[in-house]
């Protein structure tokens, strides 16, 4: 069976040695829509196909932590289902948290991935050695992407940069085989 995705040489080269994905939440792993119940809780709509590739992130031994603003019960309730261990919510300033995470790892900026949509995420997309935006991302967190999705934020656009890692790492093909077992 033929792998169905193809990425840009200089992309793929780019993303090799990733050990890192850092991510926001608003915007890139929801829609970016917030939505409050009756009692003024915060309801948030995440991407199986997100999730998934998340998952798929963690068996080729590539590290996810999340940086966002915000914090809820449902947030959390979704990284904890996902598994993502790092992570820190409620930061208005994302940098510092991301700098603190990295020493924390012993990983560097050249060796970590960021996807952000608004202007928050910046200065992470700045430091990365890979920096991504969804499709649709403000305009400035577009214009410092090496790659913008072609999904939106919460439509699969995690999902895509989950596969372009997995595949300048040399770790998609293998985990496809994995999954779809003998012929």
């Amino acid at each position: 069976m033929q792998v169905a995705q193809t990425w840009p040489a200089e992309l793929l080269l780019r993303a090799q040695g990733i050990r890192l994905l850092l991510l926001d939440v608003d915007g890139v792993l929801t829609d970016g829509g917030l939505y409050y119940g009756e009692g003024g809780e915060v309801l948030k709509r995440f991407h199986t196909l997100d999730g998934h590739g998340l998952k798929l992130l963690g068996r080729a031994g590539i590290a996810v932590g999340v940086i966002s603003g915000r914090d809820s019960p449902a947030l959390r309730q979704r990284l904890a289902a996902l598994g993502i261990q790092h992570a820190r919510l409620g930061t208005e300033d994302k940098l510092p948290a991301a700098q603190a995470l990295l020493q924390e790892l012993g990983i560097d900026w050249p060796q970590t991935a960021a996807m952000g949509d608004d202007w928050p995420d910046l200065p992470l997309l700045r430091h990365a050695g890979l920096a991504c935006a969804p499709a649709n991302a403000h305009a400035e967190a577009r214009a410092l992407a090496a790659h913008v999705t072609a999904l939106a934020g919460g439509a699969g656009a995690v999902r895509e940069l989950c596969d372009l890692l997995l595949a300048a790492g040399g770790h998609y093909r293998r985990l496809l085989d994995q999954h779809l077992g003998p012929a």
